[in-house]
């Protein structure tokens, strides 16, 4: 394995960022991950029928981050936007949706100057008054949108976020042509352009160090090796750090400093199983909720209180026959560890009673099916990071460097109110790189 000065483990979005910009800053790099391809919690496939990519981990671009933006447009990559109708399955019925209002009364009146508490004690003490039906919505989209425990999650993080959000236009959605592999393939390019050493299949078990030097150890096809580098940019999922702090998974040696481990206590991972169903064709165009109202053909989103699946999207603009389905949190643990024929059928049953198509006939329109099961992901034990009561200040502790030697990057890191995302990835590992860049200097 070719030596260089710095070692990044981890060839997510976060590693593949800090490395562009430390191999373009003329500082040689090498990018050792796990699993046999780059972009960690970003997983495209190609629909060979109707070439559509088929998204299993990140999909939507939220906003406008010019992390994204900026790296897409000078490839000249043209982003379609996330439109159609919103449809809510309440009862037995379906109709277009109408409570972007009602959550908005509920979130509107969080405020980051009252002592934080979880977002639960936020709706029994700051918001005992909001009607119940607004509550219980709230509590959906806080779960579905997060995947968070609302019992767990902090007032005080999701303040930061929604403001985060409205700096971006956040509330506005894009989609690339090709899907998130069109950012990786930019990545890629750049990389290569600079020969930085990328090592797929390499699992890291153990990083000794000390201030000025690492020793990295780990296995591979070859067996196991070692790599010595002067710094490393650690870019593991949450849950992977939180079981290195267990004494499990990678093993730091001396470990993480205590006050590392406290911050990483105030984070926690999401859970999320994703569902792709590919049909033979959009059968959904000529349902008609009600005999005289629109017909499904523009839906974007479906969304109902299904234990299963309570989230549903197609790709719209793209009228590809696709639909995506959406389970978080509690959903997420039901169906994890099941097999993917368990999740498809147990999706596919949902999907029937929502939109009232027969079993039967859905069964026959059905081609393909496509599961990922993040908690069951063993280099990802999960979907994305979020803040508990606390986590604000502990962010911060997150992303400092240890003795100038450890460096940390990924979405749970960043510490402008844009974790779980793709664009705050890569923003935690463009500022990993450059306390690198000024460590070196």
């Amino acid at each position: 394995m070719a030596q260089a000065p710095v070692a990044i483990i981890g060839a997510g979005v976060a590693g593949l960022a800090a490395a562009s910009e430390l191999v373009r800053a003329g500082v040689p790099v090498c990018i050792l991950e796990a699993r046999d391809r780059i972009g960690g919690r970003v997983l495209t496939l190609r629909d060979e029928s109707s070439g559509a990519p088929i998204e299993l981990g990140a999909e939507f671009i939220h906003g406008r981050p010019p992390e994204i933006f900026d790296l897409l447009q000078p490839a000249r990559i043209k982003l379609s936007e996330v439109n159609g109708d919103s449809w809510c399955h309440t009862g037995e019925r379906l109709s277009k949706c109408d409570f972007e209002g009602e959550v908005d009364s509920v979130l509107d009146k969080m405020d980051e100057s009252s002592p934080d508490q979880s977002f639960v004690e936020y709706l029994q003490e700051s918001c005992s008054d909001c009607p119940e039906e607004a509550k219980r919505r709230a509590t959906s989209y806080i779960s579905g949108f997060n995947a968070a425990d609302p019992a767990l999650v902090g007032v005080h993080w999701l303040v930061q976020e929604a403001r985060a959000e409205e700096k971006i236009q956040g509330e506005r959605a894009f989609r690339a042509p090709n899907g998130y592999a069109d950012l990786l393939e930019i990545f890629l390019a750049e990389l290569k352009r600079y020969d930085a050493t990328i090592c797929t299949g390499t699992v890291v078990e153990s990083v000794q160090w000390k201030r000025g030097g690492v020793k990295v150890s780990y296995r591979d096809g070859n067996g196991e090796g070692t790599f010595d580098a002067a710094q490393a940019v650690i870019t593991l999922p949450l849950s992977l750090l939180k079981l290195s702090v267990a004494n499990q998974g990678v093993r730091f040696t001396p470990a993480l400093p205590r006050d590392k481990t406290q911050g990483l206590d105030k984070l926690e991972m999401g859970k999320v199983i994703r569902l792709v169903l590919r049909f033979r064709e959009r059968f959904w165009n000529s349902l008609r909720p009600k005999s005289k109202s629109k017909t499904l053909e523009n839906m974007s989103f479906l969304f109902s209180q299904d234990q299963w699946f309570p989230t549903w999207w197609t790709n719209m603009p793209r009228k590809d026959p696709l639909i995506v389905g959406w389970a978080p949190f509690q959903s997420a643990e039901q169906l994890s560890g099941k097999s993917d024929d368990f999740v498809i059928g147990q999706g596919m049953r949902t999907l029937g009673r929502l939109l009232n198509v027969n079993s039967a006939e859905l069964e026959g329109l059905l081609a393909q099916g496509y599961v990922h099961d993040w908690q069951a992901d063993p280099f990802s034990q999960g979907a994305y990071s979020y803040g508990k009561v606390g986590a604000v200040d502990a962010l911060s502790i997150l992303s400092e460097p240890v003795e100038d030697t450890l460096f940390f990057a990924g979405e749970a890191t960043n510490t402008s109110g844009h974790n779980g995302t793709v664009h705050g990835a890569i923003a935690s590992g463009q500022r990993a790189a450059k306390q690198v860049l000024q460590k070196l200097r």
